[in-house]
């Protein structure tokens, strides 16, 4: 039975995009940095800009399997070039003889004197293995130009990238085997709830196993980050205190699920605003209303700074995705790239959200061509088999029924792993 309290609309709600920008907007990056070897980059942010000790490509070289040859030869050579050269990738730098024509392989440096490289499928040779091209021939057809790709002393990669198989690869061909990057971020992760035991536990009926710590241990991890895990605290204001006490003093960061909205049991947010204080709290989105910014300490600039999260498993992962994970990247010197969205037609009526925009969890059907947004399974906050499916969201706005048919903003979900 719906008793309509997921209706109800809150006063003072943030709107969505406000908040995500004052999230990114707080996130500051946190000092310290360290030299690790490449190899053990991935997922690493660059913490100053890496340049290029070398021209690349280092020298000319082919692009191909072909010949290397002077053009002007070819019209004043109507018998045909004798190949006098064969030039593999890893050769040094040769010279081209006048009249002749050099075998060349896809990398290898072209020799000196020859202007264009002729796939080899567009060359016939003869029975005494001249060769002939019929076809005209650009002035540096299928030349790999010194430098033209980079040069001594340009950014390959600016400060606060994160580095991916390509980023990595693009230092590799430097050759540099060191990187300077900003340390992990040390975050300490905090569940709430007296009813949550640890999966692997025995279970009885009325407890629930901790699925929101799991899943942001996961999510912090897909970061980079290090997890400080301080378990399930026990719903007391003076349990919360002594966890937020240790917390703020090891980590750059805290995040707690659960407790974060305003019942007799929700201590989060006076604990909060006796040891610290709160920047906002509670935006207007389905699921994941009761979203917390705060900190520990003095400010949120000097302070730790801690975020809330909601009990229920998918308003939590909402709360991340859209919210917590711009903050952690900037905190991690990274800037927040920019929502992606665009137009998806709705393969389904849906009653309008009231006061707040809802998120749908929604799968693309390809099928006829065009994306169509299906639901993906139950939107309850609670219900993870649909985010488990989900491609992404589609974005409804607080009073606007959804029609099937029509089009809204979809957003997405795969950047929210990046």
């Amino acid at each position: 039975m719906n008793c309509g309290c997921a209706e109800v609309v809150t006063p003072g709600l943030l709107d969505l995009f406000d908040a995500r920008a004052l999230m990114v907007a707080s996130g500051v990056p946190v000092g310290g940095c360290e030299r690790v070897a490449l190899d053990d980059a991935t997922g690493r942010v660059l913490a100053e800009d890496a340049h290029a000790v070398l021209d690349l490509p280092g020298v000319d070289n082919s692009a191909m399997d072909g010949y290397a040859l002077r053009r002007r030869e070819l019209a004043v050579t109507p018998s045909g070039l004798p190949v006098t050269l064969r030039v593999p990738a890893g050769a040094g730098v040769l010279r081209l003889s006048d009249g002749g024509c050099a075998r060349i392989f896809t990398g290898a440096p072209v020799p000196l004197g020859a202007d264009a490289v002729v796939p080899q499928e567009k060359v016939s040779l003869d029975a005494a293995g001249r060769v002939h091209v019929e076809d005209e021939l650009a002035a540096g057809a299928n030349i790999r130009r010194r430098g033209e790709e980079s040069r001594v002393g340009d950014v390959l990669l600016t400060a606060g990238t994160r580095l991916n198989a390509a980023s990595i690869a693009l230092l590799a061909s430097q050759g540099i085997d060191i990187v300077t990057v900003r340390r992990r971020l040390r975050v300490a992760l905090v569940s709430t709830g007296d009813e949550l035991i640890e999966p692997g536990q025995t279970w009885v009926p009325g407890q629930v196993y901790n699925s929101n710590g799991a899943m942001l241990r996961a999510l912090l991890a897909q970061q980079g980050c290090e997890v400080l895990d301080l378990g399930v605290v026990a719903d007391t204001a003076a349990d919360l205190s002594q966890c937020f006490a240790r917390a703020r003093e090891e980590t750059d960061l805290v995040v707690c699920t659960g407790g974060v909205s305003v019942g007799e049991e929700d201590h989060v947010r006076p604990v909060l605003e006796h040891l610290g204080g709160i920047s906002f709290h509670g935006v207007a989105i389905k699921p994941g209303k009761p979203f917390v910014l705060g900190w520990l300490g003095s400010s949120l600039c000097d302070g730790t700074p801690l975020i809330g999260l909601p009990g229920n498993p998918v308003a939590s992962l909402v709360g991340w995705q859209w919210l917590a994970l711009p903050f952690v990247q900037g905190l991690q010197g990274r800037t927040p790239p920019a929502l992606q969205r665009f137009p998806v037609t709705a393969g389904f009526s849906r009653r309008a959200p009231r006061g707040r925009r809802e998120l749908l969890r929604v799968v693309l059907d390809w099928t006829g061509g065009a994306p169509v947004a299906r639901l993906a399974g139950g939107q309850g906050s609670h219900m993870l088999g649909a985010a488990s499916q989900a491609h992404g969201y589609l974005i409804i706005d607080s009073n606007n029924n959804v029609e099937e048919g029509h089009v809204y903003g979809y957003c997405p979900g795969a950047q929210f792993l990046d």
